[in-house]
Parts: structure tokens; C-alpha cells; sequence
């Protein structure tokens, strides 16, 4: 099969031998006829804007897990599917337990200064409400992590599709899934129905002091209204992961902000060794008229 690597220069140096390994019988390349490409390797920021060329191509497949950047390309046709592989779902699972471990033990009160707080011991951690914006194999993975801890978990997705072992609120159920959370957890995509959706109204939802790490998507959140909430102190921290426009600038608020923690999106690193694995699993499927795994569903946005 005939693959076009459409990629920024320094992911394919990452991407390229992983890919081949795990794919030998790919003819992977950088250029080409569109019309020979049998399939396309997508990651945002390569030279590729105009797919409609590529009219044999039947799979594009993205190295990440957000398709923000691809999904409302007009010349898109061919079927799309999103990156999910275990490496991703463990490290984003492992970033949201080590921040929700800290939220809960109110690591940050016991500060270097002198002063003996003896009776500032947290409760145990089935007395803690952690909500999980976001249900889909990511959110499922920090589930997973958390609950074993004790934690008392719940979850929020737009449909309120089950998940053995989380409570699930649906979008009808939005303002119950936030005034529970002692710790809120941002996993949700970005589509036209999550932008926004934590603004002034519905962060006074949320308890006073309450905890947000959102490693999902920047659009999720307004920021004006989450440094006006953190400000006046209803909120008690906001770890940021992820940002509308990134690298955040240096001007940016967020970054002399009380209460702000910003880490450089590193909460789900896609992992070449893992995610090469999927890559071929799903042109193996393309290629063989198989169901392709992960596949987009363009109405919904991921």
C-alpha cells in the first residue's frame, strides 16, 4: 500500500522508522501523485490543506487524538479516524491521577513557612466528589486509575452513556455533575456544543474551592469568567493543560493568575511505539474493506 506522511518536518523524523516497523508492507512517503496514495498519515501542521486530490485515499488517519484541525476541511471526503491507542489513554490517565492526588490532599496548604497545621488533614478520599467531564476511552481510563483510590467518581457526557462503576449525567444533568465536584476533571472534545461550556454561569455551579484540571480542550473553558471565578476566590485552582491558542504567550494572564497552574499539553503524549501499533492496525483494516477503528463521526465532531 502507498501512504502519504502529511506531517510536520520533526514528527516524521520522530514517526518515520516506528511507522515502517510496524507497517513493513507500507510504501510510505512524502510526496507523490495523489491519485496513487491509497492512504493518508495526518498530523497538523504538514504541507497537505487540499485533500480532494487524494480521491483513492481510503482512510486518513490522525496521530492525534483531537481532529480539531482537519475535521471542517471542506475538501475532507474520505473516511477520518482519530488516534487512540493505550500509551495516550495511560499517560493522560496518570497526569489526571497525580493532579487529582494533590487536589485532594491539599498538598499546597502545607507550605515551608514556619507554621505547624496539624489540623489541616484531608479526608480520605471516598469523601471527595471527583467529576469526569468527557466519557470516552479517555475519560474511561482515568476512571479506571481513580477509582480503585476510592474516590466518590462521576461522570458527564453529553449522551449519559454508561460506564460500569461511574455515575453518568447527561446533558440534562450538567449543573448536578458540577456543584458535586470537589475536583473537576476536563476531558471533553472540542465541538460546537462543548465551547464554552464552563463560563460565568456555569462555573458558580461548581462548590466553593473547588479544583479544575482540564487536559482536554481550551475552548471548553471561558477564560475571562475562570480567572474572574479563581480572583474573587470561589475556585480554588485551575491546573491548565491546554489552551485556545498555543504556546500560551507570555503576556497571557493565565501565567501571573493566583491559583494557576499551566503545563505545556503534555497530559497525553502520543507515544510513536504505541501509537505506530494502531496506525497499522487500522491500514490493514482500510485496505481489506474492514471496519476502521476510531472512526469520526462528523456530525458530532470527534
Amino acid at each position: 500500500m502507498k501512504v502519504l506522511f502529511a506531517a510536520p518536518d520533526d514528527v516524521k523524523s520522530l514517526w518515520t522508522d516506528t511507522l515502517i516497523a510496524a507497517c513493513p508492507e507500507m510504501d510510505l512517503q512524502e510526496a507523490g501523485d495523489p491519485a496513487q496514495f491509497d492512504a493518508i498519515i495526518y498530523c497538523p501542521g504538514g504541507e497537505i490543506e487540499d485533500l480532494s486530490p487524494y480521491r483513492n485515499a481510503r482512510l486518513v488517519q490522525s496521530l492525534w487524538a483531537g481532529v480539531e484541525s482537519i475535521i471542517d476541511n471542506p475538501t475532507l471526503t474520505q473516511p477520518l479516524a482519530r488516534m487512540v491507542d493505550p500509551g495516550l489513554a495511560k499517560g493522560m490517565a496518570e497526569f489526571c491521577t497525580g493532579w487529582a492526588m494533590r487536589a485532594h490532599l491539599q498538598m499546597d496548604r502545607y507550605r515551608q513557612d514556619g507554621i505547624w497545621r496539624g489540623s489541616d488533614a484531608p479526608p480520605l478520599a471516598d469523601a471527595r466528589a471527583v467529576t469526569i467531564m468527557g466519557m470516552g476511552a479517555l475519560g474511561q481510563a482515568v476512571a479506571a486509575m481513580l477509582r480503585p483510590i476510592g474516590f466518590d467518581l462521576a461522570g458527564y457526557s453529553a449522551s449519559g452513556r454508561a460506564v460500569e462503576g461511574v455515575r453518568v449525567y447527561d446533558r440534562h444533568g450538567l449543573g448536578q455533575a458540577l456543584s458535586r465536584a470537589e475536583i473537576l476533571i476536563c476531558l471533553l472534545p472540542d465541538t460546537a456544543e462543548t465551547r464554552n461550556l464552563l463560563n460565568e454561569e456555569t462555573l458558580a455551579m461548581l462548590p466553593e474551592g473547588a479544583w479544575i484540571i482540564n487536559a482536554g480542550r481550551g475552548t471548553l473553558i471561558d477564560e475571562a469568567a475562570l480567572l474572574a471565578a479563581l480572583e474573587r476566590g470561589h475556585l480554588g485552582h485551575a491546573v491548565l493543560d491546554v489552551f485556545r491558542k498555543e504556546p500560551v504567550a507570555r503576556n497571557n494572564p493565565f501565567w501571573d493568575a493566583p491559583g494557576v497552574t499551566i503545563t505545556p499539553h503534555i497530559a497525553a503524549a502520543t507515544r510513536p511505539e504505541t501509537a505506530a501499533l494502531v496506525v497499522a492496525e487500522n491500514l490493514r483494516r482500510a485496505m481489506a474493506g474492514q471496519p476502521v477503528l476510531h472512526l469520526v463521526d462528523r456530525s458530532r465532531g470527534y
